[in-house]
């Protein structure tokens, strides 16, 4: 029994040794494991630097390049450029006398631009008074044929056709009741802008016409016209001094003479609202601009 004792206390602790020695070999052995893996890990990032540092450096290069091209161009500009101006200076090309009329005709340039503008800015405001008296025309004459009656405006100008079938009757310059109506409903809105000017035009087809005091179409178209003018003022108080009246005869068609109908539409009353031009007269004037 001693014997076998003193075997085992022998024998332990190589067993114990041994155990503790293998279990640190797997420590180790897993320690080295992951190093190798840390370590390809390195190389492959290492790898990657390598290849950015050499894409980095051939940029690098081709940017350097670059910018001596660039030195070597503004070098050549500035050279050129202080030849240039010697060559002007040694030439004299530009007096002191022509530099002060190149810089009022630069002057002359920004007033006349300042001009255009301030006569653009004129002609919207006249489009736009013109348009609002349209609006006011058309309202005012409410449910009028517009075959007998047009408002339109053509290049800034407002025009007001009345056919002579609602006006005349045929070779007559006497106004119908029913014109004197329709003159009325104008007659308002043209009095509620006193600083309007217009004219009114007669006009014929080519259907020669010879009556009484009327020798032609001449005589025909103006009789109409001061007919229209003296029923604006005398029945509806629009001042004469803004009036005008005058005859076309047949010279001044909207459509051909060929056919009935186009006669009837050549047969008309035109009121022409006038623009008004003192406005840009003054801009013309020295110091109005």
């Amino acid at each position: 029994m001693k014997s076998s004792n003193i075997i085992m206390a022998l024998v332990l602790p190589f067993v114990l040794i041994s155990c503790v020695s293998s279990k640190k070999y797997k420590s180790l052995e897993s320690q080295y494991a992951g190093s190798e893996a840390k370590n390809r890990t390195l190389e492959s990032s290492l790898s990657t630097c390598n290849t950015d540092k050499a894409t980095l450096q051939s940029e690098n290069g081709l940017l350097k390049k670059q910018i001596t091209d660039l030195e070597s161009q503004n070098a050549f500009l500035k050279e050129n450029s202080t030849q240039a101006l010697s060559q002007l200076e040694s030439m004299s090309v530009i007096s002191a006398q022509q530099a002060e009329s190149i810089k009022r005709s630069m002057e002359n340039i920004g007033a006349k631009d300042a001009y255009i503008q301030t006569l653009q800015q004129q002609m919207a405001y006249k489009d736009s008074l013109n348009m609002a008296l349209v609006m006011n025309l058309k309202g005012a004459i409410g449910n009028m044929d517009d075959e007998d009656i047009n408002i339109k405006v053509d290049k800034g100008v407002v025009y007001i056709d009345i056919s002579d079938k609602l006006l005349f009757k045929s070779g007559s310059y006497t106004v119908t009741d029913k014109a004197k109506e329709v003159l009325g409903k104008v007659a308002l809105v043209l009095k509620n802008q006193p600083e309007i000017e217009f004219m009114v035009e007669g006009h014929t087809d080519n259907v020669p016409f010879k009556r009484d005091v009327l020798l032609d179409n001449w005589d025909l178209s103006v009789k109409r016209a001061t007919s229209v003018v003296r029923i604006l003022q005398k029945d509806y108080g629009l001042s004469p001094q803004k009036i005008s009246a005058a005859g076309r005869s047949e010279y001044y068609p909207v459509a051909s003479n060929d056919t009935k109908e186009n006669r009837a539409l050549n047969r008309r009353t035109r009121i022409i609202i006038l623009p008004q031009l003192d406005q840009f007269f003054k801009l013309l004037e020295p110091g109005k601009h």
